[in-house]
């Protein structure tokens, strides 16, 4: 057997309405905690939903800071913000409420908050140095899997972005509440499912790292994400399958934590980037048509990806792959996203600069199963448009 290492956060609770007992769980995990900041977004805090966590906190003692700042792809002054209101605050715990975009400058402030390193510093593998406050994640999507993997995202100019990866940043714990996902609306709910769909399917495939826990963790993230998307979209207060989503959402992130993603983000990036397209729904547009490339090296991957998605089918290796294909399509059109590139404003005109932008993608690319070039990233890219 290949030798592997395997790494996730310490704790997870999984229960619809856990959020309300959070002062009970930090009390438990945390007895000298004694000054919380929540990181979060405005459109978060204004759902009312984290009233229950905050007055669970106060009640067990605790006082609490907030940080309602957050954008979508946060720019490095949004972390610096947050690392000086903590700072300033005195804070000894961070907890992350919202998406991969709270979650990460969470990560960030309990990282940088009491240490004398800077947020460039860190850029990088491995750059964290020391301690960190302790971390508790809360996602309030039921996609990026943040609240257990080891990375941050920060944008760091009109369209790049720098990433930080090391142990530090996995949580302490991970708390999945499925209430405070009920005001998702429709086609968040499918972009961000479809997002934890692809982190499920490209661990299972990644070339480097893949192993016998992320591959065991990416089947049952898929089978409980392709199994309740569809309800979580369509009757989006049904409680037991945004809580299903929650689950694989966070399994699907402990697998690509530790058998990383590869050209579906690699070239998802630039169109996010670029033309501020949502993460989960940059993925989505891209997803069939890497697959079909990769085919040729990873079908017998992919066909057993196909049993779960597509229960009974049968057929030759290839034949499968494009079932699975045509059922991620199939999703995407259900669930009423866009499906074209042109349906985000982008035009034969702007594919050389995707495709130059998609090659610096090189931590990504390189675990690809088929190695990709930048005609292959362009071809993508024009049959997606």
């Amino acid at each position: 057997m290949t030798a592997f290492a395997f790494n996730t956060v310490a704790s997870i609770v999984s229960e619809a309405g856990a959020a309300a007992r959070l002062g009970e769980q930090v009390a438990e995990r945390f007895p000298d905690a004694r000054r919380a900041l929540i990181v979060t977004d405005a459109g978060f805090l204004r759902t009312g939903l984290l009233a229950p966590a905050q007055a669970s906190l106060l009640a067990h003692g605790l006082s609490v800071d907030l940080f309602s700042e957050v954008v979508a792809d946060p720019p490095e002054q949004v972390v610096l913000d947050a690392v000086g209101c903590a700072r300033t605050n005195g804070v000894d715990l961070v907890i992350g409420f919202g998406g991969g975009s709270s979650m990460d400058v969470a990560k960030l402030v309990a990282v940088l908050a009491a240490s004398e390193q800077t947020l460039a510093q860190v850029y990088g593998i491995g750059n964290v140095r020391g301690q960190r406050l302790p971390l508790v994640q809360v996602p309030t999507t039921a996609g990026t899997g943040s609240e257990v993997t080891n990375i941050a995202i920060v944008t760091t100019g009109a369209t790049t972005k720098m990433g930080v990866v090391a142990p530090q940043l996995y949580a302490d714990l991970a708390l999945l509440d499925a209430g405070l996902t009920l005001g998702l609306p429709p086609l968040v709910t499918a972009a961000t499912g479809i997002d934890a769909m692809v982190h499920a399917i490209e661990a299972y495939t990644s070339k480097h790292k893949k192993n016998p826990l992320s591959d065991n963790l990416a089947r049952e993230a898929l089978r409980l994400l392709s199994a309740n998307l569809m309800t979580a979209v369509e009757d989006g207060a049904n409680l037991a399958a945004r809580q299903a989503m929650l689950l694989g959402a966070c399994l699907a992130g402990q697998a690509f934590s530790n058998a990383p993603v590869a050209a579906v983000h690699a070239l998802a990036y630039p169109i996010g980037g670029i033309f501020h397209v949502p993460h989960g729904l940059s993925n989505s547009l891209v997803l069939p048509h890497v697959l079909r490339f990769n085919a040729s090296h990873a079908a017998p991957l992919y066909a057993e990806l196909a049993d779960i998605v597509v229960p009974g089918c049968v057929g030759s290796a290839e034949a499968k792959t494009e079932l699975l294909i045509a059922a991620m399509q199939q999703i995407a059109a259900r669930t009423g996203i866009q499906t074209r590139l042109e349906d985000m404003g982008i035009a034969e005109a702007d594919l050389d600069r995707l495709a130059d932008d998609a090659m610096l993608q090189t931590r990504l690319l390189g675990n690809n199963p088929r190695p990709l070039t930048r005609a292959d990233a362009r071809a993508i890219y024009a049959a997606a448009l």
